[in-house]
């Protein structure tokens, strides 16, 4: 049993928190449990003198800790002139581990520099700040899409790197915190991509050897861990574009047209051309959730879609809903016939349930 009751293969609480600061391009605050990283993303219009002329981009990283995020006050690297070997190598592990899922020509003659700040550290420093950074560095380059000054996305996946273990028991444990980190009689960290390529691992045996299958078993635990952080990062962007809607202006010269019908789409921007508005669709918005029709009618699930949407993205909608009311049924499926026969959403379920229903009755 670990000191922390958590199981052998449970990551600590792991929350990121995107638009954490308002001036960088990205930027989260990263949650291991009780280490606690800010990560910012900074983009230059300008490349380092030896990347000059290559048609390039490129990604750098800084890395720091506060002097207090430690149980004891440590000097600031500034104030003694220069880096330790230590914050050297991770500030690099950060930079090359970004630089391996970004295209560079595609990003373009422009630096990203991606700056890690520990505020408060309980072990897994580094394989946070990659977690975090790569979040930070995706919102700058969505930042660069959505104002045209990328046509093409640079970013091939998504990478995240958690620490795996073995404990003086002999037991294999995800995500070591300090007490466990160092007291291991093996620890190692791991950086994967979501493909499930390792791009790199660090293992050292602190007061022991390791066996082929400590060593396999390290690894499964370590991949189940970054998958989970995979889905972690996956959803803090997500949310991060609905935040950013969220605070936009409100768009007075557009009108969202609440469907996924292309066609549908086609015929409103013919009629709302005509009144100098432009048209979008939940197609625009795929990072929008779909909003619940709670509603009893269909007026009500219309102004519950209209109104959620509108408040989500701060721009006009418009929206309606339809379904089918058999008589002989009393009215159903009604509101209900989209998920007529329940999850997920089939058209082909929802009319051999209501065949089946209707088969008792005579032709008319």
């Amino acid at each position: 049993m670990r000191t922390n009751t958590r199981k052998n293969d449970e990551l600590r609480l792991v929350t990121i928190e995107t638009n954490y600061l308002k001036h960088p391009e990205g930027s989260v605050l990263v949650s291991f449990g009780d280490t606690k990283v800010i990560c910012n993303a900074t983009v230059e219009p300008k490349v380092p003198p030896f990347m000059r002329g290559q048609g390039k981009g490129w990604v750098h990283a800084e890395y720091a800790m506060l002097p207090r995020a430690t149980n004891t006050r440590t000097i600031r690297e500034a104030a003694k002139g220069k880096l330790t070997g230590r914050t050297m190598e991770i500030q690099r592990l950060i930079a090359r581990s970004l630089r391996s899922v970004i295209d560079l020509e595609k990003l373009g003659e422009r630096a990203i520099t991606v700056d890690c700040d520990v505020i408060q550290a309980d072990g897994g420093t580094r394989t946070a700040s990659i977690t975090g950074a790569f979040v930070a560095l995706k919102m700058a380059i969505q930042t660069l899409l959505d104002s045209g000054q990328l046509t093409e996305d640079p970013v091939k996946e998504n990478i995240a790197a958690v620490s795996v273990g073995i404990t003086k028991q002999g037991e294999a444990v995800l995500d070591l915190d300090y007490l466990e980190d160092s007291s291991a009689a093996v620890d190692m960290n791991l950086f994967m991509t979501a493909n499930g390529e390792f791009f790199e691992l660090q293992g050292t045996g602190e007061e022991a050897t390791f066996s082929n299958d400590q060593l396999m078993e390290m690894l499964e635990l370590g991949k189940k861990g970054l998958n989970e952080l995979f889905q972690i990062q996956t959803q803090a962007l997500k949310e991060s574009k609905v935040k950013k809607a969220i605070q936009a202006p409100v768009m007075t010269d557009t009108i969202l047209i609440a469907t996924k019908n292309p066609g549908k789409a086609r015929e409103f921007e013919a009629l709302f051309a005509k009144k100098g508005l432009f048209v979008k669709t939940l197609l625009d918005y795929p990072e929008i959730p779909e909003v619940e029709e709670t509603g009893t009618t269909f007026a009500e699930n219309a102004l519950l879609k209209a109104e959620t949407i509108a408040a989500t993205l701060n721009m006009m909608v418009l929206a309606d809903d339809s379904g089918l009311k058999v008589d002989a049924l009393e009215g159903r499926p009604g509101v209900y016939s989209a998920r007529y026969a329940g999850e997920p959403k089939s058209d082909a379920a929802n009319n051999a349930k209501l065949l089946h229903e209707l088969a008792d009755f005579p032709p008319a």
